[in-house]
């Protein structure tokens, strides 16, 4: 079977939308760090738009800082790939051309830096999950027993990870007398530009002072707010589209209608004209908080109750109408503590959220939200937690999905199947836990854990009780009992 290429697009159905520009004439003025699913049917899409409204500055060359698997997907496709967006029985497939290149960093990564320091680049975006900052996720300073940041603070002359990067080639764009480039991240992540921006210029204070003032005055960290669901690519998911196109695509993405990508506008360099899916705004946070605590609180509730009943995917966890109320309840609790802005209709946002976790083609996984979790919590739960507790207010449903969160380390669901914790605190949570008899002991240990649990929780014994309470239902009758007794 042909790949999908450059070659085999002419040969593609007619009803699959393609590239509208001509790919040769494209300048590359982005470099992405961190190509995965979520970046190729989310910002790639973006400046697909911008490269198709005949604004050719604007390619991306992107770098995965660890596998070669996208890279040796996309390149015998000359870094074309599908985009296929589906919602309910409909589905609409489409060839996005903004990606010129991948490199891989650890084997090139001479490469990489010249890309970012290269005058054409403008624009720096960054999709490496929290654990790729190398910021303690409780105080925000570098990680520095981390082996690789360890690395970049001894020597930036071949850079192990993203700070590291982005340090070394400004420091190149500084020597050559060429401006600083906007780096922004799009990670879940509060404050993601502030900590980008912090994680750079405490890197760059380690090996010149001059340097990081230089970067402080000149170059520019927006914050973010990215939202879109992208599920894993399934085996299956390749072959079907194979069979509706004629070609295999290795690097396909399926996704869901809705898009939304909010920036703080403050660039430092040239930008395009984002087309309707982007907001720029003056204030990034309030867009970020309602989402953070609705979507993505949602989601982790829905992915640890769902995952310890044996649930798959999302959209089949929401067909239990015990879920549905949880869901419900979780954000009559996390709304009380958002402060939206006036476009932002939080009720509308609900309806529209509940019709995206209903979607069935999506089939997005329980276990794939439940990765991480401990850099997640503090964003999703337990900061609006705190904010109920300072106002005298329930936590119910929100330290229900906390308890979730703690009876997922045992690595058994409900019904004793096993599962991998995936988390980069998977094996010190695991010795925190360790020789803990009960429930309250259980709680007492995560409550004591201060890489994930602010102190001025850790003490508030409302949170204690509601926890230890949330886990003796779930440890001795399951996750869909919990989900019952919500509901009362």
């Amino acid at each position: 079977m042909s790949r999908l290429s450059s070659e085999t697009l002419a040969t593609l159905p007619a009803n699959v939308l393609r590239p509208g520009y001509d790919r040769a004439a494209v300048q590359c003025g982005v470099v992405h760090i961190g190509i995965g699913a979520f970046h190729r049917a989310h910002q790639a899409v973006v400046f697909d738009d911008v490269l198709n409204a005949d604004d050719l500055r604007w390619g991306i060359v992107a770098a995965s800082l660890r596998s070669p698997a996208v890279r040796d997907q996309m390149q015998p496709q000359d870094g074309l790939y599908t985009m296929l967006v589906r919602d309910g029985a409909a589905q609409q497939a489409r060839v996005i051309g903004a990606v010129q290149r991948v490199i891989v960093a650890p084997e090139e990564p001479q490469t990489l830096l010249a890309a970012l320091a290269s005058p054409d680049t403008h624009i720096i975006t960054l999709t490496i999950t929290e654990k790729g900052y190398k910021l303690d996720p409780a105080t925000g300073a570098l990680i520095e027993a981390d082996p690789q940041l360890a690395a970049d603070l001894v020597s930036l002359d071949s850079p192990q990870t993203a700070p590291g990067y982005l340090v070394a080639s400004l420091a190149r764009r500084r020597a050559a007398g060429i401006s600083p480039f906007t780096a922004v991240s799009c990670d879940n992540l509060p404050h993601n530009g502030a900590r980008l921006r912090g994680a750079v210029l405490e890197l760059a204070r380690r090996h010149d002072a001059d340097l990081a003032e230089w970067i402080a005055q000149h170059g520019a960290f927006p914050e973010t707010m990215v939202d879109r669901i992208v599920p894993a690519t399934t085996a299956e998911d390749i072959a079907a589209l194979t069979d509706h196109m004629g070609v295999e695509d290795q690097a396909m993405v399926k996704t869901e209608p809705f898009l939304q990508w909010v920036i703080e506008d403050r660039f430092c360099g040239p930008r395009p004209n984002f087309g309707a899916c982007v907001q720029l705004t003056a204030a990034v946070a309030p867009w970020e908080e309602a989402k953070l605590r609705l979507l993505n609180g949602a989601h982790s509730g829905i992915a640890y109750l769902g995952g310890l009943s044996g649930i798959a995917h999302v959209h089949e966890v929401l067909a239990l109408p015990d879920a549905r109320h949880f869901v419900e309840a979780l954000w009559d609790e996390a709304e009380t503590t958002l402060s939206p802005p006036p476009e932002l209709d939080v009720a509308a946002y609900r309806r529209d959220l509940m019709a995206r976790f209903d979607n069935p083609t999506l089939r997005h996984r329980t276990r794939q939200i439940a990765m991480d979790g401990s850099q997640k919590l503090s964003q999703r739960l337990l900061t609006p937690i705190a904010a109920r507790l300072e106002a005298g207010q329930g936590i119910d449903a929100l330290s229900l999905a906390v308890a979730a969160w703690i009876r997922w380390q045992a690595g058994q669901d409900d019904s004793g199947a096993s599962h991998q914790v995936d988390d980069p605190l998977a094996g010190a949570m695991a010795a925190a836990l360790a020789d803990r008899h009960d429930a309250a002991d259980r709680v007492a240990a995560i409550l004591a854990f201060d890489a994930v649990m602010p102190p001025a929780l850790a003490r508030d014994d409302r949170l204690r009780v509601s926890l230890t309470r949330w886990l003796v239902i779930l440890e001795t009758h399951g996750a869909q009992a919990a989900l019952a007794a919500l509901r009362g």
